[in-house]
């Protein structure tokens, strides 16, 4: 008998396929519990804006961004949860791979989350205000300082995957540009304020690889009233 390794088992999961480790729907209905944390039945949300009308980034690219990258990890992040459903109740299951789906599940919430948030603060017209942009300088010393950092942030990720995220520590009570290489690359115990996804699949369509040239264009088309939204949930100007 042909020997499982680790990829080929969470994998196998994964898909659903063939592999000695996949479950059938069958056994997925009738081992699944009742606990809210593996229901596995999350929804896309629509686009909060006109994709025809952004500036500088195509519709084209809107579209395939948000069918095949958002829309996958909607459909992925339900199926991770749906298979630690049934394989919690599996006592001899190997411990690496019901953590291999653990991280799955990590992963897949962060591409969700993160997705989500960079959609909605798209659709404006890139011109800030309000306690955003007193928040901002109240940390930067001035917008132009910020956005400056902002697109350096940006832009150290170009050529490979990742986002940046401006964001407010409850921790430390402090406002920064926060590298994340990946969707698990967060700071602990932070509320994000502005969103730019920074993985090729954002941009590559329309501007190949001039990274700097979609993070201008990102920069042209934030919507700077969502962005108000989120600093307004912190309860007040910190």
């Amino acid at each position: 008998m042909r020997k499982v390794n680790r990829r080929d088992a969470i994998a196998g999961i994964l898909a659903g396929g063939a592999s000695v480790l996949a479950l059938s729907d069958n056994a997925l209905s009738q081992n699944q519990p009742s606990a809210l944390a593996f229901a596995g039945k999350h929804v896309a949300k629509p686009l909060p804006f006109d994709a025809t009308k952004l500036n500088g980034i195509s519709e084209k690219l809107i579209r395939s961004h948000y069918e095949n990258n958002y829309t996958g990890a909607v459909k992925a992040l339900n199926i991770v949860e749906q298979r630690l459903a049934a394989l919690g109740k599996e006592n001899d299951l190997p411990p690496y791979i019901y953590g291999d789906l653990k991280r799955q599940e990590l992963t897949r919430t962060g591409s969700v989350v993160l997705h989500e948030l960079y959609f909605a603060n798209l659709g404006g017209n890139g011109m800030a205000d309000g306690n955003a942009k007193k928040l901002i300088e109240k940390w930067f010393g001035s917008y132009e300082n910020w956005e400056a950092e902002f697109k350096r942030t940006g832009n150290a990720l170009s050529g490979g995957a990742g986002w940046t995220i401006l964001a407010f520590s409850t921790h430390t009570k402090e406002l920064h540009n926060y590298w994340a290489g990946d969707h698990t690359a967060n700071a602990p115990f932070s509320v994000p304020v502005l969103v730019l996804d920074m993985y090729e699949h954002a941009y590559q369509m329309d501007y190949g690889a001039a990274a700097a040239k979609y993070v201008d264009a990102f920069m042209q088309n934030v919507n700077w009233e969502e962005v108000n939204r989120r600093v307004e949930s912190l309860g007040g100007l910190p």
